[in-house]
């Protein structure tokens, strides 16, 4: 019974099955949650409808703004249960309250309550996030003067204390630094600051961005400000007395309309020696209809803040070694560029793009998923009814691939990354297993009967019983099984992102899925083509499909468990198949030459397996070179240990820029390398790419950066977004100047060899 419900679990949570005759609400609706400030606490409650609890240990609370730093929730005391997914925990009905203190920090600011809840009816929801913009005040008489790099003297402290004398007042942030915008033209706006004596903004803290309407802020070019020796971040430049910026729009329609701009900036007080933490304004424009709309490609960072380090690359800063009008493109730019020339070409291009990715790492898994489906029809299965099911398969994936690319592309949010976390890989893999152990037959040997009957049927439904089912597997191999990102795709997302023209863009991102699946349905139609009828070699068929499964569970497992652990699976997978190819028992005298053949893959099976235990024990993490560098000790004393590229780890927009400005002040350039655990190209660079000796040689003088995005969470995101991406890989080139040469930009799979001459096209 308990086996039944986990299935059953498992299926609600890739919409695989409605569980319960009602239709289960939306998250937000079964658990509707509200906050306020108050009392120096946020007091958070969720109302939780009837016939749904909460996780107790589930909920925790998390602030945008860095400045505020809040204390451990006071949670009440829950309801012990006995879950069948968690075991005994601690659960909320109807309502609850928590109080959340706020131990520092002032302003506005974004909270984000995480929480999991589950149905009566026997259906838990993903972890869910849900958020309210609040904002926090500073308890009456105290100053926070915490800044970047909490910058404060015994002046300011004197201040807090309120044993300052004389007139040495603490402004406060809007007198200190009085604000106003105006409008210049259909396309640009204006900021003025009026800033008091004795204060100072600095210049490389300012962003700009458009938080509502169709536009986006364009390259930003700063006035030159007053140059400073600061204590903590060295050589800076800074504004004094008054300072007018413009802010050039680059604008998706050219019809008139409204946008909210948003603006950050910092300064400080220099007679008192302290820093204002960072000052947030957003104003509301109307922007009157413009003749043209202003084409930027090049800055390209849709949705991105445009901050103060782009000016870095203006006319006269020299050391780019690559002029504006000289800089090449990159791939995924000029195929972004090709879609607004439309037309049914650029739709065939994208078609043929496709058709090269078809047999990538990422979408190659997906043969033996559509092979299962059609092998596991039996003798039933007919090539027509093989060609129906492959082409849903893969129209419905392409869908789902043009729906989530449309949805990155207009917001920035990659459906695909959201679901690369450990319960639903997990999850997913789980149903691989399941699947496959139906292939073997293993289901009567290890279940009782009228339990075998019930999810023996399930098993064949999913697996292709109906063309619903057939479209399901679509959808979620889509989703799950691959998330990386290549240049055509990226191409796409940059134009839909750039333009809005989410028709266009979603046309070529079909057609490009299409492209994709196109193998897949000559495959699944040759599988119904060329199945054996009923007998032992459909048996044989079965075993090889179920082998195929287990090896794509164990693929997906590879991006959330250590690479030891999973070159421990790879070798149990080979090794038992082949005892099961009957690898280790002598053949009759009379056995015949398939026999013979199926014996002798079945030794080469065993022996590769083998050595990955060998390898496994001794420290590889290769499946496909699993004992690369065990012996490299031997003999000639050298290390066993390869030489690879070493990264300085990064987290945050703010650490990005610290480690440019370094940089810069260095005279380095830069690379930086977004990573993740689930993205399979990512993985190719750390093991074939970064440990070349020819780039490291060739990256020696290079401040290396890498990004881990595996969380997926709001400062990874907004990490991506500050670049105009949505997912890995991506890796990214900056000159001495501290400006990106968008033109090298890299998104996609590429081999050492390829990598090696891309940096030495490079010119610093």
């Amino acid at each position: 019974m308990m086996m039944k419900k986990l299935f059953a679990g498992l299926l609600f949570l890739f919409a695989l099955n409605a569980v319960a005759e009602e239709e289960l609400l939306e998250p937000d609706k079964a658990f509707a949650f509200e906050a306020e400030v108050k009392d120096g606490a946020i007091q958070a409650r969720w109302d939780i409808a009837d016939n749904y609890y909460m996780y107790r240990d589930k909920i925790r609370f998390e602030v945008d703004n860095p400045d505020i730093k809040l204390g451990e929730p006071e949670l009440p005391e829950g309801k012990v249960k006995d879950d069948e997914f968690f075991g005994k925990v601690e659960t909320f009905r109807g309502s609850v309250e928590v109080s959340v203190p706020i131990e520092s920090g002032s302003g506005p600011f974004e909270l984000t309550a995480h929480s999991q809840g589950c149905a009566d009816a026997g259906v838990c929801y993903p972890p869910h996030r849900q958020t309210v913009n609040l904002e926090a005040t500073e308890p009456a008489g105290s100053q926070n003067g915490q800044a970047a790099g909490d910058k404060r003297s015994i002046q300011s402290l004197n201040e807090d204390l309120g044993l300052n004398q004389g007139d040495d007042e603490v402004l406060a942030p809007d007198e200190a630094f009085v604000f106003s915008t105006e409008r210049v033209d259909a396309n640009t706006l204006r900021m003025n600051l009026q800033i008091a004596p004795d204060h100072y903004v600095y210049r490389d803290k300012f962003e700009f961005s458009v938080k509502q309407g169709d536009a986006r802020v364009g390259e930003v070019q700063l006035p030159e400000g007053k140059s400073k020796d600061d204590e903590f971040f060295g050589r800076i430049q800074v504004f004094e007395d008054e300072v007018s910026i413009d802010i050039p729009l680059q604008r998706s329609s050219k019809e008139a309309g409204e946008v909210e701009l948003g603006i950050v900036y910092q300064g400080c007080a220099e007679k008192l020696g302290i820093c204002y933490p960072p000052i947030r304004k957003s104003e509301t424009f109307n922007l009157p209809a413009t003749e043209s709309i202003a084409d930027d490609t090049a800055a390209g960072e849709a949705d991105a803040p445009a901050t103060a380090a782009a000016d870095a690359a203006s006319p006269g800063s020299g050391g780019s070694g690559e002029s504006a009008d000289e800089a090449p493109q990159s791939e995924q730019d000029t195929i972004a560029a090709s879609l607004e020339t439309g037309g049914i070409l650029v739709i065939l291009t994208f078609f043929g793009l496709g058709l090269l990715l078809a047999f990538t790492p990422c979408v190659f898994p997906m043969i033996p998923i559509l092979s299962s489906i059609i092998i596991g029809q039996g003798d039933r299965i007919t090539t027509g009814r093989a060609f129906t099911m492959s082409t849903v398969y893969v129209l419905a994936m392409a869908l789902t691939y043009t729906v989530a690319g449309v949805i990155a592309g207009m917001l920035g949010e990659n459906l695909q990354a959201a679901f690369q976390n450990p319960w639903i890989l997990g999850s997913f893999a789980t149903i691989f297993v399941l699947l496959s152990l139906s292939m073997f037959g293993f289901y009567e040997l290890q279940m009782p009967a009228a339990l075998q009957g019930k999810l023996s049927e399930v098993s064949n439904r999913q697996k292709g019983g109906s063309l619903t089912g057939v479209a399901v597997m679509g959808f979620l191999s889509a989703l799950i099984v691959g998330p990386c990102v290549a240049a055509p795709l990226a191409g796409a997302l940059i134009y839909i992102g750039q333009t809005g023209d989410a028709v266009l863009g979603g046309m070529a991102l079909f057609a490009l899925s299409l492209g994709m699946g196109l193998p897949l349905i000559a495959i699944g139609t040759s599988a119904g083509k060329l199945l054996p009828r009923a007998g032992g070699w459909m048996d044989a068929v079965k075993a090889i499909f179920g082998v195929m499964l287990l090896a794509v569970a164990i693929w997906m497992l590879e991006r959330i468990i250590p690479d030891s652990v999973a070159l421990w699976l790879w070798a149990a997978l080979l090794i038992i198949s082949g005892i099961y190819m009957k690898a280790l028992e002598p053949l009759p005298a009379d056995t015949s030459g398939w026999h013979r053949l199926w014996k002798g893959l079945g030794i080469i099976v065993l022996v590769y397996g083998i050595l990955l235990v060998i390898g496994a024990s001794a420290g590889a993490n290769d499946k496909f070179r699993p004992l690369h560098g065990v012996f490299a000790g031997a003999g000639g004393g050298g290390s066993s240990q390869q030489q690879s590229l070493q990264f300085e780890n990064i987290k945050t927009v703010e650490d990005f820029e610290n480690k440019l400005a370094q940089a810069k002040a260095a005279g380095k350039p830069v690379m930086l390398d977004f990573y993740a655990d689930w993205c399979i190209y990512c993985k190719d660079y750390e093991k074939y790419v970064f440990t070349d000796q020819r780039v490291i040689e060739r990256l020696d003088n290079f401040v290396l950066l890498k990004a881990d995005v595996t969380d997926n969470d709001d400062k990874d995101k907004a990490l991506l977004r500050k670049f105009g991406l949505v997912a890995p890989p991506a890796i990214l080139f900056f000159g001495p100047d501290g400006e990106e040469r968008r033109g090298r930009r890299l998104v996609g799979a590429m081999g050492a060899d390829g990598f090696h001459d891309h940096l030495n096209m490079m010119s610093f």
